[in-house]
């Protein structure tokens, strides 16, 4: 699903205007009709409401939804932020309306004591700014959100909680701390960072019937991958098939109390559908690997307790993934370097391979073109610098991709996959459950295993990423999210391949 901006979600809404085609106001109103229809499915008894609005086109919106509350014989209350100057022309229409409604209570906030008192029974609809938004807000309109924030009222937002940026950071601005937000038509870019999460409550997706000519031929570098995008991802797997058409993967992990981590990852890698799979292992681990995951073989390290060579000949895999449970002694390190010189095809870097990289800079170029790098947003400093906010951690992460020419998997709240083109692509499965040791190494194994499947990086990248957040949504709903483990993911790794059917 693409993500547009500000500017192009207007630009959206001015192709369907011309080409359905609409006017403005029907437009308005059908976005209206959306918002009230959900309103009355989501609170059937809510009786008491509160419109916050600004004079732009989101208050528009909000002045529509009064209308047709109070039509529904709902007791509605509106409060206009007023500077002195017209609305938009759809605003002022609808406050025309408005007026054939003389049950609705009407008031114009000029000045701090004219600011609503907001208490528990009304449920507030915040249309004051939406997504149309270029600057924090300041004065009056900075008080009424405080007053809002500080309510403990519902607060259900149209299309964007007021204050809070479409395209760019908003941490230190003043930001309705929204319980639902109505997005209309198409996600923000802003509703894709975790620093957002507290604006935005829980986000529900209207479709107002925006033209989709626009969202065919409109480009985007952002996108959020949803099942529907993954599908035709899936890898074909022919009847006359046999192990060798689905790759040798090769997976270098482990450590002395670490050997949790590499058999996480090898059942991840086994579960991608790779035809073979081998895990280099410190001797010690030689046991566990081969009690634990019977379908993986091993090529033993010199070393009793820490991978400290690379195996002599690489050529045999097809994909190489590295860091599970690996430390970062300096003979692993060294061993690392080798294996970087040594493997001709892009590579998988995850957990301490990466914390290797980010102490021993020389490395970075060495790592082939369309290798995949794993970090979590810690391992992403280590290795990039530390980011101020989410849209600076994404730069970052664009600029890295480009300069290095590899995919970088930045995981968390809507894991961002970063292309060396500039395509990002936020992921749309996965919860809060997975928030916990040993998830990511479950991830290195399942994207070594299907990038040794000969499916491009970026697709072994996107696919890998999503089957896992599908897998442990799946396992959530068996055992709770706060009872989740990486083995209950591994678990439901083939229902989630089913449901790419």
């Amino acid at each position: 699903m693409k993500i547009f901006s500000a500017a192009q979600t207007r630009a959206w809404d001015e192709y369907t205007i011309r080409e359905e085609p609409i006017t403005s106001e029907q437009l308005m109103e059908r976005a209206a009709n959306r918002c009230f229809t959900w309103l009355m499915a989501s609170y059937p008894a809510q009786q008491h409401y509160t419109v916050l609005c600004g004079k732009g086109n989101n208050g528009g919106d909000g002045l529509a939804i009064a209308r047709m509350l109070a039509h529904q014989g709902k007791d509605v209350h509106v409060h206009v932020l007023e500077f002195g100057h017209l609305g938009t022309a759809d605003f002022q229409l609808n406050l025309s309306r408005l007026h054939q409604y003389p049950q609705i209570s009407i008031r114009f906030i000029q000045q701090p004591d004219q600011l609503p008192e907001l208490i528990g029974p009304t449920l507030v609809i915040d249309a004051l700014y939406g997504s149309g938004l270029n600057r924090s807000l300041e004065g009056l309109s900075a008080q009424l959100v405080q007053r809002l924030n500080e309510s403990g009222c519902i607060c259900v937002a149209i299309d964007l909680p007021s204050g809070l940026f479409a395209d760019s950071p908003s941490l230190a601005n003043p930001v309705v701390k929204a319980t639902h937000t109505l997005c209309l038509q198409g996600y923000k870019l802003a509703m894709m960072m975790a620093e957002n999460e507290i604006f935005l409550g829980q986000i529900h997706l209207l479709n107002i019937g925006l033209h989709q000519g626009f969202y065919t031929y409109c480009d985007t570098n952002f996108h959020l991958q949803l099942l529907d995008d993954i599908k035709p991802l899936s890898p074909a797997r022919p009847r006359s098939a046999h192990k060798g058409n689905f790759g040798h993967a090769l997976l270098v992990c482990g450590s002395i109390g670490k050997m949790g981590a590499a058999v996480l990852a090898a059942k991840g890698a086994l579960r991608s559908g790779v035809g073979l799979l081998t895990c280099q292992v410190p001797s010690q681990g030689t046991f566990i690997m081969q009690t634990a995951v019977p379908e993986a073989m091993c090529t033993i390290d010199k070393e009793s307790d820490l991978i400290s060579e690379s195996p002599t000949d690489l050529s045999g895999f097809q994909a190489l993934g590295i860091g599970p449970g690996l430390g970062t002694d300096p003979k692993t390190a060294a061993a690392l370097e080798k294996m970087l010189t040594s493997f001709v095809r892009p590579l998988v870097i995850d957990a301490d391979a990466l914390n290797i990289i980010a102490t021993h800079r020389h490395l970075f170029k060495l790592i082939p073109p369309n290798s995949i790098v794993t970090p979590h947003p810690k391992e992403f400093a280590r290795l990039f610098g530390e980011s101020a906010n989410d849209f600076e951690r994404m730069q970052k992460a664009i600029e890295a991709a480009h300069h290095h020419k590899i995919i970088i998997v930045v995981k968390g709240h809507h894991s961002m996959i970063v292309c060396p083109d500039g395509k990002v692509y936020f992921n749309g499965s996965g919860n809060p459950g997975m928030a916990t040791g040993g998830m990511g190494d479950v991830l290195t194994g399942i994207i070594t295993g299907l990038m040794a499947q000969q499916v491009s990086a970026v697709t072994a990248a996107r696919l890998g990423v999503y089957l896992h957040g599908l897998a442990g949504n799946l396992a959530a709903s068996a055992v709770s999210q706060p009872a989740l483990l990486p083995s209950d993911l591994l678990d439901h790794l083939g229902a989630a391949w089913l449901s790419l059917d």
